[in-house]
């Protein structure tokens, strides 16, 4: 098959999608700037990957596992590049690049909270705020769908217990 029809089947496919790449970027990416490099990243692997795309599998799931994946992996590789670097007024500059963005503050708070999470809570948090079902977040994850269902629990009871604290965030 020529490259330029493989190039179109690929955007084709990923167009209706991309959406999942801007909310995996936005979980995992502190800055603007961040964010446009998970993109890009991800945009990479998705494409190594597409020739070993299986159609009998949901297509989105196929997305959001390597979305997650180079999400995470890019900001390990960030965070031990510049774990040396701590530039004062970090969170300032954070909440004057959402304030630019237009964010609504609570999502903006939203973020800020699961930012404080793990890489597997914040991807457990991403799919369900998104509306996924908990048996299609455990085939993106990889985990029983016992399991997210009590993790989801978990991190509910979380979040209640984050907004409730005065002064927490």
């Amino acid at each position: 098959m020529p490259s330029a029809e493989i190039s179109e089947r690929f955007l084709a496919a990923i167009e209706p999608h991309r959406r999942i790449l801007y909310k995996v970027a936005r979980t995992y990416g502190r800055s603007i700037e961040e964010r446009e490099d998970i993109v890009q990243e991800t945009v990479v692997q998705l494409w190594r990957a597409w020739p070993r795309y299986d159609p009998s599998f949901r297509f989105t799931t196929w997305m959001y596992r390597i979305a997650l994946n180079s999400a995470i992996s890019w900001r390990r590789r960030e965070r031990t590049q510049t774990q040396h670097l701590h530039p004062e007024g970090e969170d300032l500059l954070a909440g004057v690049a959402a304030a630019e963005s237009g964010e609504d503050a609570d999502v903006v708070l939203l973020y800020r909270c699961i930012e404080r999470y793990g890489d597997l809570d914040k991807a457990l948090l991403m799919l369900y705020l998104d509306g996924q079902e908990q048996r299609e977040i455990a085939s993106v994850l990889g985990l029983t769908p016992t399991n997210v269902a009590t993790r989801i629990g978990r991190l509910k009871e979380r979040l209640r217990a984050d907004f409730r604290a005065p002064g927490h965030l």
